[in-house]
Protein backbone atom coordinates (compact mmCIF):
# COMPACT_ATOMS: atom_id res chain seq x y z
CA UNK A 1 0.00 0.00 0.00
CA UNK A 2 1.50 3.31 -1.42
CA UNK A 3 0.81 6.23 0.98
CA UNK A 4 -1.59 7.71 -1.41
CA UNK A 5 -3.65 4.42 -1.25
CA UNK A 6 -6.93 4.93 0.86
CA UNK A 7 -8.13 3.03 4.18
CA UNK A 8 -11.53 1.76 4.51
CA UNK A 9 -11.11 0.13 7.64
CA UNK A 10 -9.90 2.83 10.42
CA UNK A 11 -12.75 3.51 12.55
CA UNK A 12 -12.00 7.35 12.83
CA UNK A 13 -12.58 8.07 9.00
CA UNK A 14 -16.46 6.33 9.23
CA UNK A 15 -15.93 5.21 6.53
CA UNK A 16 -14.90 7.91 4.07
CA UNK A 17 -12.02 7.07 1.73
CA UNK A 18 -8.66 8.52 3.48
CA UNK A 19 -5.15 8.42 2.35
CA UNK A 20 -2.73 6.78 4.28
CA UNK A 21 1.15 8.49 5.11
CA UNK A 22 4.27 7.24 5.87
CA UNK A 23 6.04 3.99 4.15
CA UNK A 24 9.10 4.67 1.97
CA UNK A 25 10.73 3.92 -1.20
CA UNK A 26 13.00 1.66 -1.46
CA UNK A 27 14.78 3.97 -3.44
CA UNK A 28 14.74 6.74 -1.14
CA UNK A 29 16.84 4.93 1.83
CA UNK A 30 19.53 3.81 -0.95
CA UNK A 31 20.00 7.75 -1.96
CA UNK A 32 20.06 8.89 1.94
CA UNK A 33 22.63 6.39 2.47
CA UNK A 34 24.72 7.58 -0.72
CA UNK A 35 24.34 10.98 1.14
CA UNK A 36 25.61 9.78 4.21
CA UNK A 37 28.95 7.75 2.56
CA UNK A 38 29.67 10.71 0.51
CA UNK A 39 29.76 13.11 3.34
CA UNK A 40 31.50 11.17 5.84
CA UNK A 41 33.75 9.88 3.22
CA UNK A 42 34.31 14.05 2.23
CA UNK A 43 35.19 14.65 6.03
CA UNK A 44 37.66 11.78 6.91
CA UNK A 45 39.21 12.58 3.98
CA UNK A 46 39.25 16.55 4.54
CA UNK A 47 40.15 16.11 7.92
CA UNK A 48 42.81 13.55 7.86
CA UNK A 49 44.53 15.37 4.92
CA UNK A 50 43.29 19.13 4.76
CA UNK A 51 43.39 19.31 9.00
CA UNK A 52 46.59 17.17 9.45
CA UNK A 53 44.87 15.28 12.27
CA UNK A 54 45.91 11.03 12.48
CA UNK A 55 42.56 9.00 12.04
CA UNK A 56 42.79 5.16 11.74
CA UNK A 57 42.13 6.03 7.65
CA UNK A 58 41.82 2.58 6.78
CA UNK A 59 39.31 1.59 9.55
CA UNK A 60 36.98 4.87 8.37
CA UNK A 61 37.31 3.81 4.81
CA UNK A 62 35.72 0.35 5.55
CA UNK A 63 33.22 1.38 7.77
CA UNK A 64 32.07 3.54 5.01
CA UNK A 65 32.57 1.10 2.40
CA UNK A 66 30.65 -1.45 3.95
CA UNK A 67 27.71 1.18 3.50
CA UNK A 68 28.54 1.83 -0.28
CA UNK A 69 28.45 -1.94 -0.82
CA UNK A 70 25.44 -2.49 1.10
CA UNK A 71 23.97 0.25 -1.20
CA UNK A 72 25.46 -1.27 -4.16
CA UNK A 73 23.83 -4.59 -3.70
CA UNK A 74 20.70 -3.36 -3.09
CA UNK A 75 20.72 -1.13 -5.97
CA UNK A 76 21.12 -4.20 -8.18
CA UNK A 77 19.12 -6.60 -5.90
CA UNK A 78 15.81 -4.93 -4.96
CA UNK A 79 13.53 -3.25 -7.19
CA UNK A 80 14.21 0.22 -5.85
CA UNK A 81 10.71 2.00 -6.93
CA UNK A 82 8.73 -0.47 -4.53
CA UNK A 83 7.60 0.45 -0.98
CA UNK A 84 9.81 -1.19 1.66
CA UNK A 85 8.02 -3.35 4.56
CA UNK A 86 8.38 -1.50 7.92
CA UNK A 87 10.59 -4.36 9.02
CA UNK A 88 12.98 -3.88 6.14
CA UNK A 89 13.13 -0.37 7.02
CA UNK A 90 14.10 -0.64 10.26
CA UNK A 91 16.62 -3.35 9.39
CA UNK A 92 18.49 -0.73 7.01
CA UNK A 93 17.77 2.55 9.59
CA UNK A 94 19.51 0.01 12.38
CA UNK A 95 22.41 -0.46 9.87
CA UNK A 96 22.51 2.82 9.26
CA UNK A 97 22.68 3.51 13.26
CA UNK A 98 25.62 1.07 13.58
CA UNK A 99 27.66 1.79 11.07
CA UNK A 100 26.95 5.48 11.86
CA UNK A 101 28.52 4.60 15.76
CA UNK A 102 31.48 2.33 14.80
CA UNK A 103 32.42 5.66 12.55
CA UNK A 104 32.08 7.66 15.57
CA UNK A 105 34.04 5.43 17.94
CA UNK A 106 37.42 5.47 15.88
CA UNK A 107 37.37 9.19 15.87
CA UNK A 108 36.60 10.12 19.30
CA UNK A 109 32.97 8.68 20.13
CA UNK A 110 31.33 11.05 22.76
CA UNK A 111 33.91 13.56 22.49
CA UNK A 112 33.46 13.82 18.56
CA UNK A 113 31.67 16.73 17.58
CA UNK A 114 29.82 14.52 14.50
CA UNK A 115 28.00 12.66 17.31
CA UNK A 116 24.71 14.30 16.77
CA UNK A 117 24.47 12.68 13.53
CA UNK A 118 23.16 10.07 15.45
CA UNK A 119 20.02 11.87 15.63
CA UNK A 120 19.69 11.42 11.91
CA UNK A 121 18.37 7.78 11.55
CA UNK A 122 16.01 8.27 14.53
CA UNK A 123 14.56 11.18 12.93
CA UNK A 124 14.23 9.34 9.68
CA UNK A 125 12.52 6.25 11.48
CA UNK A 126 9.65 9.12 13.02
CA UNK A 127 8.85 9.89 9.56
CA UNK A 128 8.50 6.43 7.91
CA UNK A 129 7.87 4.07 10.54
CA UNK A 130 4.98 2.75 13.29
CA UNK A 131 5.61 3.87 16.93
CA UNK A 132 7.16 0.72 18.30
CA UNK A 133 10.02 0.21 15.29
CA UNK A 134 11.27 4.40 16.13
CA UNK A 135 11.16 3.77 19.57
CA UNK A 136 13.19 0.40 19.13
CA UNK A 137 15.55 2.90 17.07
CA UNK A 138 16.05 5.37 19.25
CA UNK A 139 16.91 2.82 21.80
CA UNK A 140 19.58 1.16 20.07
CA UNK A 141 20.95 5.20 19.48
CA UNK A 142 21.10 5.53 23.45
CA UNK A 143 22.33 2.20 24.06
CA UNK A 144 25.50 2.41 21.02
CA UNK A 145 26.10 5.82 22.20
CA UNK A 146 26.32 4.28 26.03
CA UNK A 147 28.40 1.99 24.76
CA UNK A 148 30.75 4.29 22.21
CA UNK A 149 31.10 6.42 25.06
CA UNK A 150 33.16 3.61 26.99
CA UNK A 151 34.98 2.24 23.96
CA UNK A 152 36.53 4.34 21.92
CA UNK A 153 39.58 5.32 20.59
CA UNK A 154 41.14 8.16 21.25
CA UNK A 155 39.92 11.86 19.67
CA UNK A 156 42.96 12.52 16.88
CA UNK A 157 44.24 16.21 18.35
CA UNK A 158 47.66 17.84 16.72
CA UNK A 159 50.69 16.53 17.07
CA UNK A 160 49.57 12.62 17.82
CA UNK A 161 48.71 13.93 20.87
CA UNK A 162 45.23 12.99 22.09
CA UNK A 163 42.57 14.97 23.71
CA UNK A 164 41.03 13.75 27.13
CA UNK A 165 37.89 14.84 28.40
CA UNK A 166 37.12 14.58 31.88
CA UNK A 167 34.35 11.68 32.63
CA UNK A 168 31.61 14.60 34.36
CA UNK A 169 31.98 15.49 30.27
CA UNK A 170 31.68 13.05 28.28
CA UNK A 171 28.67 11.77 30.61
CA UNK A 172 27.31 15.73 30.36
CA UNK A 173 27.83 14.69 26.57
CA UNK A 174 25.19 11.29 26.44
CA UNK A 175 22.64 13.00 27.96
CA UNK A 176 22.63 15.73 26.38
CA UNK A 177 22.78 13.28 23.09
CA UNK A 178 19.80 11.09 24.42
CA UNK A 179 17.71 14.02 25.52
CA UNK A 180 18.36 15.52 22.00
CA UNK A 181 17.34 12.35 20.39
CA UNK A 182 14.34 12.06 22.60
CA UNK A 183 12.85 15.54 21.92
CA UNK A 184 13.58 15.56 18.47
CA UNK A 185 11.93 12.03 17.64
CA UNK A 186 8.92 13.47 20.02
CA UNK A 187 8.44 16.36 18.30
CA UNK A 188 8.53 15.20 14.95
CA UNK A 189 5.99 12.34 15.83
CA UNK A 190 3.94 14.90 16.88
CA UNK A 191 3.96 17.27 14.30
CA UNK A 192 3.75 14.22 11.39
CA UNK A 193 0.97 13.19 13.35
CA UNK A 194 -1.16 16.32 13.27
CA UNK A 195 -0.45 17.00 9.40
CA UNK A 196 -1.93 13.02 8.62
CA UNK A 197 -4.67 14.01 10.62
CA UNK A 198 -5.12 17.17 8.68
CA UNK A 199 -4.78 15.58 5.82
CA UNK A 200 -7.12 12.90 6.39
CA UNK A 201 -9.52 15.75 7.55
CA UNK A 202 -9.23 17.50 4.30
CA UNK A 203 -9.36 14.51 2.25
CA UNK A 204 -12.74 13.89 3.80
CA UNK A 205 -13.53 17.20 3.55
CA UNK A 206 -12.93 16.88 -0.43
CA UNK A 207 -15.24 13.91 -0.75
CA UNK A 208 -17.68 15.30 0.90
CA UNK A 209 -17.95 18.47 -1.12
CA UNK A 210 -17.51 16.53 -4.12
CA UNK A 211 -20.55 14.37 -3.60
CA UNK A 212 -22.55 17.48 -2.65
CA UNK A 213 -21.51 19.21 -6.18
CA UNK A 214 -22.90 16.17 -7.68
CA UNK A 215 -25.92 16.00 -6.35
CA UNK A 216 -26.38 19.70 -7.27
CA UNK A 217 -25.39 18.95 -10.90
CA UNK A 218 -28.08 16.47 -11.16
CA UNK A 219 -30.54 19.13 -12.14
CA UNK A 220 -28.09 19.96 -14.96
CA UNK A 221 -28.72 16.39 -16.55
CA UNK A 222 -32.21 15.92 -16.37
CA UNK A 223 -32.45 19.19 -18.61
CA UNK A 224 -29.75 17.43 -20.84
CA UNK A 225 -31.57 14.03 -20.95
CA UNK A 226 -34.97 16.33 -21.69
CA UNK A 227 -33.33 17.79 -24.31
CA UNK A 228 -31.80 14.88 -25.78
CA UNK A 229 -35.03 12.78 -25.79
CA UNK A 230 -37.14 14.61 -27.16
CA UNK A 231 -36.68 14.06 -30.98
CA UNK A 232 -36.37 10.52 -30.78
CA UNK A 233 -39.41 10.42 -28.93
CA UNK A 234 -41.15 12.84 -31.60
CA UNK A 235 -40.44 10.17 -34.88
CA UNK A 236 -41.44 7.54 -32.35
CA UNK A 237 -45.00 9.56 -32.60
CA UNK A 238 -44.95 10.61 -35.71
CA UNK A 239 -44.82 6.58 -36.38
CA UNK A 240 -47.43 5.82 -34.66
CA UNK A 241 -49.26 8.07 -35.95
CA UNK A 242 -48.62 7.00 -39.73
CA UNK A 243 -49.32 3.59 -37.98
CA UNK A 244 -52.56 4.07 -36.58
CA UNK A 245 -53.97 5.40 -39.93
CA UNK A 246 -52.62 3.04 -42.28
CA UNK A 247 -53.56 0.32 -40.24
CA UNK A 248 -56.53 -2.02 -41.42
CA UNK A 249 -56.86 -4.25 -38.31
CA UNK A 250 -58.81 -2.56 -35.75
CA UNK A 251 -56.90 -4.20 -32.76
CA UNK A 252 -53.43 -2.90 -34.55
CA UNK A 253 -55.10 0.58 -34.46
CA UNK A 254 -55.71 0.37 -30.69
CA UNK A 255 -52.13 -0.55 -30.51
CA UNK A 256 -50.99 2.65 -32.58
CA UNK A 257 -52.90 4.61 -31.02
CA UNK A 258 -51.73 3.69 -27.12
CA UNK A 259 -47.96 4.08 -27.98
CA UNK A 260 -49.01 7.85 -29.52
CA UNK A 261 -51.04 8.83 -26.46
CA UNK A 262 -47.76 7.12 -24.00
CA UNK A 263 -45.16 8.97 -26.23
CA UNK A 264 -47.52 11.99 -26.06
CA UNK A 265 -47.09 11.26 -22.09
CA UNK A 266 -43.42 11.04 -22.48
CA UNK A 267 -43.31 14.30 -24.24
CA UNK A 268 -45.18 16.28 -21.74
CA UNK A 269 -43.14 14.51 -19.09
CA UNK A 270 -40.01 15.85 -20.24
CA UNK A 271 -41.57 19.34 -21.59
CA UNK A 272 -42.49 19.91 -17.38
CA UNK A 273 -39.14 18.26 -16.72
CA UNK A 274 -37.56 21.03 -18.67
CA UNK A 275 -39.88 23.88 -17.81
CA UNK A 276 -39.33 22.70 -13.86
CA UNK A 277 -35.30 22.90 -14.72
CA UNK A 278 -35.71 26.28 -16.49
CA UNK A 279 -37.23 27.45 -13.35
CA UNK A 280 -34.43 26.35 -11.29
CA UNK A 281 -31.80 27.35 -13.37
CA UNK A 282 -33.04 30.65 -12.20
CA UNK A 283 -33.58 29.88 -8.63
CA UNK A 284 -31.29 27.51 -8.14
CA UNK A 285 -28.12 29.87 -8.23
CA UNK A 286 -30.09 31.67 -5.64
CA UNK A 287 -31.97 30.96 -2.51
CA UNK A 288 -33.54 33.32 0.39
CA UNK A 289 -32.32 33.25 3.75
CA UNK A 290 -35.57 30.91 4.81
CA UNK A 291 -34.88 28.48 2.38
CA UNK A 292 -31.05 28.23 2.80
CA UNK A 293 -31.94 27.39 6.41
CA UNK A 294 -35.01 25.22 5.34
CA UNK A 295 -32.83 22.99 3.40
CA UNK A 296 -30.21 22.61 6.02
CA UNK A 297 -32.55 21.56 8.28
CA UNK A 298 -35.26 19.59 6.09
CA UNK A 299 -33.79 15.56 6.68
CA UNK A 300 -33.81 16.47 10.10
CA UNK A 301 -37.03 17.44 11.13
CA UNK A 302 -38.75 15.06 12.84
CA UNK A 303 -35.73 13.46 14.46
CA UNK A 304 -36.67 14.66 18.15
CA UNK A 305 -36.27 18.38 19.30
CA UNK A 306 -38.40 20.44 17.46
CA UNK A 307 -36.08 22.95 14.95
CA UNK A 308 -37.40 26.73 14.83
CA UNK A 309 -36.51 28.84 12.12
CA UNK A 310 -36.08 32.52 12.79
CA UNK A 311 -35.03 35.77 11.02
CA UNK A 312 -34.15 38.57 12.87
CA UNK A 313 -35.36 41.89 11.14
CA UNK A 314 -33.06 44.76 10.51
CA UNK A 315 -35.13 47.86 10.01
CA UNK A 316 -32.46 49.34 7.81
CA UNK A 317 -32.79 47.12 5.10
CA UNK A 318 -36.33 45.36 5.01
CA UNK A 319 -36.13 43.11 2.20
CA UNK A 320 -34.21 39.81 3.02
CA UNK A 321 -31.02 39.42 1.22
CA UNK A 322 -30.94 36.51 -1.81
CA UNK A 323 -28.23 34.30 -1.59
CA UNK A 324 -26.05 32.32 -4.26
CA UNK A 325 -26.89 29.06 -3.70
CA UNK A 326 -23.39 27.48 -1.83
CA UNK A 327 -23.12 23.65 -1.08
CA UNK A 328 -20.39 24.79 1.57
CA UNK A 329 -22.70 26.73 3.29
CA UNK A 330 -25.78 24.14 3.49
CA UNK A 331 -23.60 21.05 4.24
CA UNK A 332 -21.92 23.18 7.02
CA UNK A 333 -25.09 24.81 8.20
CA UNK A 334 -26.51 20.99 8.28
CA UNK A 335 -24.21 19.61 10.04
CA UNK A 336 -24.07 22.20 13.02
CA UNK A 337 -28.02 21.59 13.28
CA UNK A 338 -27.60 17.90 12.97
CA UNK A 339 -25.14 18.07 15.96
CA UNK A 340 -27.75 20.41 18.00
CA UNK A 341 -30.30 17.76 17.33
CA UNK A 342 -28.24 15.07 18.97
CA UNK A 343 -27.57 17.12 21.93
CA UNK A 344 -30.87 19.29 22.21
CA UNK A 345 -33.44 18.29 24.93
CA UNK A 346 -36.65 19.37 23.75
CA UNK A 347 -35.88 22.70 20.65
CA UNK A 348 -33.43 24.08 18.22
CA UNK A 349 -33.10 27.26 16.98
CA UNK A 350 -31.36 28.56 14.12
CA UNK A 351 -31.50 32.24 13.63
CA UNK A 352 -30.57 34.29 10.37
CA UNK A 353 -29.02 38.09 10.77
CA UNK A 354 -27.67 40.62 8.34
CA UNK A 355 -25.84 43.73 8.14
CA UNK A 356 -24.34 45.71 6.00
CA UNK A 357 -20.85 43.65 5.58
CA UNK A 358 -21.82 40.08 6.91
CA UNK A 359 -24.61 37.30 6.91
CA UNK A 360 -24.31 35.22 10.04
CA UNK A 361 -26.63 32.10 10.76
CA UNK A 362 -26.56 30.96 14.44
CA UNK A 363 -27.86 27.32 15.99
CA UNK A 364 -28.39 26.63 19.34
CA UNK A 365 -29.85 24.12 21.28
CA UNK A 366 -30.77 23.76 25.09
CA UNK A 367 -29.01 20.81 25.38
CA UNK A 368 -25.80 20.23 28.14
CA UNK A 369 -23.79 22.82 26.24
CA UNK A 370 -19.69 22.68 25.74
CA UNK A 371 -17.60 21.52 27.90
CA UNK A 372 -14.35 23.75 28.73
CA UNK A 373 -12.01 21.08 27.58
CA UNK A 374 -13.68 20.90 24.22
CA UNK A 375 -14.81 24.27 23.74
CA UNK A 376 -10.55 25.19 23.57
CA UNK A 377 -10.43 22.47 20.97
CA UNK A 378 -13.39 22.64 18.63
CA UNK A 379 -12.20 22.84 14.95
CA UNK A 380 -9.38 19.94 15.20
CA UNK A 381 -10.10 16.81 13.43
CA UNK A 382 -11.24 13.63 15.87
CA UNK A 383 -11.28 15.79 18.76
CA UNK A 384 -13.34 13.12 19.99
CA UNK A 385 -15.78 11.16 19.32
CA UNK A 386 -19.21 10.97 19.57
CA UNK A 387 -20.60 9.68 23.00
CA UNK A 388 -24.21 10.73 23.73
CA UNK A 389 -23.58 11.50 27.09
CA UNK A 390 -24.20 14.72 28.60
CA UNK A 391 -21.02 16.80 28.83
CA UNK A 392 -19.59 15.58 26.06
CA UNK A 393 -20.06 17.82 22.38
CA UNK A 394 -19.52 15.22 20.09
CA UNK A 395 -17.23 17.15 17.89
CA UNK A 396 -15.15 15.75 15.66
CA UNK A 397 -14.30 15.25 11.75
CA UNK A 398 -18.19 16.65 10.67
CA UNK A 399 -17.05 19.81 12.01
CA UNK A 400 -14.09 20.38 10.61
CA UNK A 401 -15.48 19.84 7.54
CA UNK A 402 -18.26 22.01 8.29
CA UNK A 403 -15.49 24.69 9.44
CA UNK A 404 -13.30 24.35 6.69
CA UNK A 405 -16.08 24.76 4.24
CA UNK A 406 -17.44 28.16 5.70
CA UNK A 407 -13.77 29.28 5.43
CA UNK A 408 -13.86 28.03 1.74
CA UNK A 409 -16.45 30.72 1.54
CA UNK A 410 -14.23 33.56 3.72
CA UNK A 411 -16.25 33.27 6.71
CA UNK A 412 -15.64 32.62 10.30
CA UNK A 413 -17.33 29.76 12.48
CA UNK A 414 -17.99 30.98 16.29
CA UNK A 415 -18.50 28.61 19.10
CA UNK A 416 -20.08 29.22 22.61
CA UNK A 417 -23.00 28.31 25.47
CA UNK A 418 -25.91 30.62 25.11
CA UNK A 419 -26.44 32.22 28.25
CA UNK A 420 -30.50 31.95 27.93
CA UNK A 421 -30.73 28.18 26.99
CA UNK A 422 -27.26 26.98 28.33
CA UNK A 423 -26.79 24.67 25.53
CA UNK A 424 -24.60 25.29 22.87
CA UNK A 425 -24.18 28.15 20.60
CA UNK A 426 -22.60 28.12 16.57
CA UNK A 427 -22.80 30.87 14.68
CA UNK A 428 -21.04 31.34 11.53
CA UNK A 429 -20.63 34.38 9.96
CA UNK A 430 -19.72 35.41 6.28
CA UNK A 431 -19.11 38.29 3.97
CA UNK A 432 -21.78 39.31 2.32
CA UNK A 433 -19.74 40.23 -1.02
CA UNK A 434 -19.67 36.40 -1.10
CA UNK A 435 -23.01 35.21 -0.71
CA UNK A 436 -25.60 37.69 -1.89
CA UNK A 437 -26.42 37.22 -5.15
CA UNK A 438 -29.19 39.40 -7.37
CA UNK A 439 -33.00 39.42 -6.19
CA UNK A 440 -34.64 36.94 -8.09
CA UNK A 441 -36.76 39.09 -10.61
CA UNK A 442 -40.22 37.43 -12.01
CA UNK A 443 -41.33 39.35 -15.94
CA UNK A 444 -45.03 38.51 -14.78
CA UNK A 445 -45.14 40.42 -10.98
CA UNK A 446 -41.73 42.39 -10.62
CA UNK A 447 -39.52 41.66 -8.18
CA UNK A 448 -40.14 39.67 -5.22
CA UNK A 449 -38.63 40.76 -1.81
CA UNK A 450 -38.88 38.21 0.90
CA UNK A 451 -40.70 40.13 3.28
CA UNK A 452 -43.28 37.61 4.79
CA UNK A 453 -42.23 34.30 6.60
CA UNK A 454 -44.87 31.58 5.90
CA UNK A 455 -46.60 30.60 9.00
CA UNK A 456 -43.32 27.61 9.64
CA UNK A 457 -41.19 30.05 10.33
CA UNK A 458 -40.98 31.55 13.91
CA UNK A 459 -40.18 35.60 13.30
CA UNK A 460 -38.01 36.76 16.44
CA UNK A 461 -38.84 39.71 16.55
CA UNK A 462 -42.21 38.60 17.75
Amino acid sequence: MTPLDFDLDTPANDGLLTPLFGRVRLRTLILLRWLAVTGQTLTVLLVHYGLGFDLPLGACLGVIAASAWLNAWLALAQPTQRFAKDWEAFGQLTYDMLQLTALLALTGGMTNPFSVMLVAPVVIAVAALPLQYWIALASIAALGSLAMARFHLPLPWGDGQALVFPLPYVVGMWIALVIAIAFTAIYAWLVGREAQRMGTALAATQNVLAREQRLAALGALSAAAAHELGTPLATIQLTAKEMAIMAKDEEMKEDAQLLVSQAQRCRDILKRLSESHETTDKMHARLGLREAMEEAAAPLRGLGPHIALMIEPNHNEPDHPMLKRKVELIYAMGNFIENAVDFAKTQVSVIARWDQDSIAFTIKDDGPGFPPDILAKIGEPYVTTRRHEPGYGGMGLGVFIAITLAERLHGKVYFDNARDTGGAEITIRLPRKELEADPYYDAAIGPQPATDLPPLYEDAAQ
